[in-house]
């Protein structure tokens, strides 16, 4: 028994010593090089995995990604981007729950890029332009003041709560959502 685990050790000491059969005749430059980028490889593929589980259906397609090939002839992944559907919802509600989607989307990962922040600034904007349409309109609340029993009206409210439609700053803030530009049908978040 001790015969056959020294022949193992002595196999597995021989296969250590051996270099990684992509790593034969690099130099030590082009040894740090290619840790370099693995390190990077991994970094990016985590970054726009983040993206994609926070993005669920708002996601258009998988990540893709921008690769170098590395002096051992791999290629690894320097950059990525997801797309995902920014376009605003059917009703201010709507828009505001995509809103917050996408921003969360685009700061799911634990380093967020500067257009990762410019994603959610966009996200930021449009929740902010739905929320004041939804102001604007007679009888609404916004989603995180709305009551839970909303079946059963409250007849015992004033009617001072409805909006006055000649109120300029109301006015104000529809005309603004209105003349607004309306997201693009989608956008890239870029690692």
């Amino acid at each position: 028994m001790s015969s056959v685990a020294a022949s193992a050790s002595a196999v597995s000491a021989a296969t250590s010593a051996r270099p990684a059969p992509a790593r034969t005749g690099l130099t030590p430059e082009a040894l740090a090089q290619v840790d370099k980028l693995k390190s990077r490889d991994a970094e990016v593929r985590q970054h726009e995995q983040a993206h994609l589980a926070a993005a669920g259906g708002l996601a258009l397609s998988g990540a893709s990604y921008t690769y170098q090939r590395g002096p051992n002839g791999v290629n690894y992944a320097i950059g990525g981007e997801v797309q995902i559907d920014t376009s605003p919802g059917a009703t201010p509600q709507e828009t505001i729950a995509r809103a917050r989607a996408i921003a969360a989307a685009a700061l799911a990962p634990a380093d967020p890029s500067g257009a990762d922040r410019a994603v959610a600034a966009q996200a930021a904007q449009m929740e902010q332009q739905a929320r004041a349409g939804l102001a604007a309109e007679p009888g609404t609340q916004t989603p995180s003041a709305a009551s839970v029993d909303s079946a059963a009206p409250d007849s015992a409210a004033p009617d001072s709560a409805a909006p006055d439609s000649a109120d300029p700053r109301r006015l104000a803030l529809q005309r603004a959502y209105d003349s607004a530009p309306r997201a693009a049908p989608s956008l890239t978040a870029v690692a």
